[in-house]
């Protein structure tokens, strides 16, 4: 079952690596799903770091994958592949996808799709699927954190720093992050934050030690890497974790193997794109039971920017690379 669909499409692409600048709308195909995918016309796609390091070409895309940039996607489902239920025809969802999200139409495997409940906005919708699969895998999967534990985020008003805060809310864990600027730890304290350190003027290592009365931190959700890693197992806990999902300060750090023995230190990471369809499916399932909920009754919403149009890609590229976001930063699709 499908809706009548054109045969071209408008999406960004870029044909050299570079600045935000070489981002350009172009027409392109509209792309047919496979066994187990869904078509969507697209009304908002979220702009997320991985994008910004794809145009810059340090992270190309999977085999398979759309070369289009956009990791998440809101909107209606016009097309099914083989193998996946009828019903979800003029269904709106949102997805996270491997690629392709900056056009007007992108495909999303069907078990990545959230449907989209009322009182959520599609702009909204499309700025949660990237942040909260991150951390939801990261924190709580790989990072086993639980209630009355605490964990220190690095970028508490990024995207991830802010679902960070909201589902520590939610979930009974004390979230310390550290931030740019004093106006920044505000806007984290005010989202909920338990502390935020301003890592320009403070040293972060001493600060989780005096907030936390020495005890340490449980987690560190790290997207810097480089030369912060030997730093925040500083800031660890006997027994604590410390999980690396960017690198941002490069991807070599120099680690006293020694204290990780002796204090029992967890060093873990991973990427999320490159993983198989099964895996992020279980990850959507574990969201669908036990965040979604959260979502549907409105008590669980992304922290929003500012809105481009899609053909202001690049200035939506630029803003990010800036640093003066708050929250998630969306396209407008349709």
């Amino acid at each position: 079952m499908t809706h009548h669909l054109p045969q071209l499409m408008t999406a960004i692409g870029f044909a050299t690596p570079g600045g935000p600048e070489v981002l350009r709308p172009g027409q392109l195909p509209v792309p047919r799903p496979g066994p187990g995918q869904v078509l969507v016309r697209v009304a908002y796609a979220g702009v997320n770091r991985p994008d910004v390091v794809q145009r810059q070409g340090n992270y190309p895309p999977p085999p398979g994958a759309s070369p289009i940039p956009g990791l998440e996607i809101a909107g209606e489902i016009v097309s099914l592949g083989a193998d996946v239920d009828t019903a979800l025809v003029g269904q709106e969802v949102c997805a996270l996808v491997n690629g392709g999200g900056y056009a007007q139409y992108a495909l999303a495997e069907a078990g990545h799709c959230l449907p989209v409940p009322d009182g959520l906005s599609l702009a909204e919708a499309a700025a949660i699927p990237e942040t909260l699969f991150t951390v939801w895998h990261n924190v709580f999967e790989r990072g086993w954190v639980s209630d009355g534990e605490t964990i220190l985020v690095h970028g508490g008003t990024s995207g991830i720093g802010t679902m960070a805060i909201a589902l520590g809310q939610h979930f009974g864990v004390s979230v310390i992050v550290t931030c740019g600027s004093t106006e920044k730890c505000a806007a984290a304290l005010a989202l909920g934050a338990n502390a935020a350190i301003d890592y320009k003027t403070q040293d972060y290592v001493e600060e989780v030690r005096r907030i936390t009365e020495g005890r340490g931190v449980n987690m560190v959700l790290d997207m810097v890497a480089g030369a912060y890693v030997a730093r925040n197992l500083q800031c660890l806990a006997d027994d604590g974790r410390h999980v690396t999902i960017a690198l941002q300060g490069g991807a070599k750090a120099e680690v006293n193997m020694g204290q990780v023995m002796v204090r029992r230190l967890t060093l873990t990471g991973s990427t999320l794109r490159p993983r198989s369809n099964e895996f992020k499916t279980l990850v959507a399932q574990e969201i669908a039971a036990h965040v979604w909920p959260l979502v549907e009754v409105g008590l669980l919403r992304p922290v929003m920017d500012r809105v481009f149009p899609l053909d202001q890609a690049a200035q939506a590229h630029a803003r990010m690379e800036s640093g003066e976001h708050i929250g998630k930063i969306v396209l407008e699709v349709g």
